[in-house]
């Protein structure tokens, strides 16, 4: 299948992950829902189409015609237990509105984006109505856990991925992209001067100084993992200290502690947290890409979007 060309919508849309992700293979988004007025306003400045609002109040009759739906889709509780009734399983659930529209157009592809435990949900419940759900709608459905460390960007990011397929479209069983080998640092996506406060606090704990491996050639060996190296108070979530050498942990929208939402780093000496912008290359996001929101809203928004250079792999597999 290639992308270019197809027209693609945005649902749960947030500041637009997917939209960068089919956008550079040349794809046309022609329609987006977030009911989040902040990234709303992010998604419309940056990409030129303001999204609709609430989902569930959209008839998909209003929708355009489109070829790939996309969705990175809250994990809203599914009220069953094993009734394995499939569509109407879902009802009452945000997934639900997935399911009408994609009943009603029959785009060609599906994507999908949750978090890691999603499979895990409800004793496997969810997943189970998900997957009967979409393949009662014609779709064949592949999943899997692909962490974003092992995808060009520095960050420990595990999310399960859905690469649904319209049956009579393409019959094979869809393969992911493997982990690419390359080894990458923190260091290299940070900004030179962050508007970002120091955290200048008495009870910061440094461990010993990290001392990185190296080859039989002598060259750095990078872990392509976070590396804790200190911490603040009781290093409890929020409060853990990590070398700049390895990787960031998983962003977050909420979280609590010094270092909430994007961890605490040392960077030249100074103890701090990841500013807004770095916050944005490490999901993936072009220096082009405009922060419009002030700094905490910012943090929520790359906290909630999908990893983008993890999009781009699935979609070079989906061309293959």
């Amino acid at each position: 299948m290639i992308i270019k060309g197809l027209k693609f919508i945005d649902l749960f849309a947030g500041i637009g992950g997917f939209h960068q992700a089919l956008n550079s293979f040349g794809a046309e988004c022609v329609f987006a829902s977030e009911w989040d007025d902040h990234a709303a306003k992010t998604y419309a400045i940056n990409y030129g189409l303001k999204p609709k609002g609430d989902i569930t109040k959209i008839d998909e009759n209003d929708i355009p015609q489109h070829d790939i739906l996309c969705a990175g889709f809250p994990c809203q509780a599914f009220s069953i237990s094993g009734k394995q009734k499939g569509f109407e399983d879902a009802r009452g659930t945000l997934f639900f509105d997935i399911a009408r529209i994609v009943h009603h157009h029959q785009p060609k592809l599906l994507l999908l984006e949750n978090v890691r435990n999603f499979q895990r949900h409800d004793g496997g419940n969810t997943l189970r109505v998900v997957v009967q759900t979409l393949d009662d709608l014609g779709y064949s459905v592949d999943y899997k856990v692909l962490n974003a460390s092992q995808y060009g960007l520095p960050q420990n990011r595990e999310r399960i991925y859905f690469v649904c397929f319209r049956k009579d479209v393409v019959m094979d069983t869809f393969s992911f992209p493997s982990p690419q080998k390359h080894k990458i640092q923190l260091k290299d996506f940070l900004e030179k001067k962050p508007e970002v406060k120091p955290v200048v606090r008495s009870d910061i704990d440094m461990y010993k100084d990290y001392q990185p491996q190296e080859d039989a050639d002598g060259n750095i060996v990078l872990p392509n993992k976070p590396i804790q190296i200190g911490r603040v108070n009781k290093g409890g979530q929020g409060e853990r200290i990590y070398d700049i050498r390895g990787h960031a942990i998983t962003l977050s929208a909420y979280g609590g502690g010094v270092g909430s939402r994007t961890g605490l780093y040392q960077v030249d000496k100074v103890i701090r947290k990841l500013s807004p912008r770095e916050c944005a290359r490490i999901q993936g996001f072009p220096d082009s890409f405009k922060i419009v929101s002030k700094i905490t809203q910012a943090y929520k928004q790359f906290g909630n979007s999908v990893a983008i250079n993890v999009l781009k792999a699935i979609l070079c597999q989906i061309e293959k």
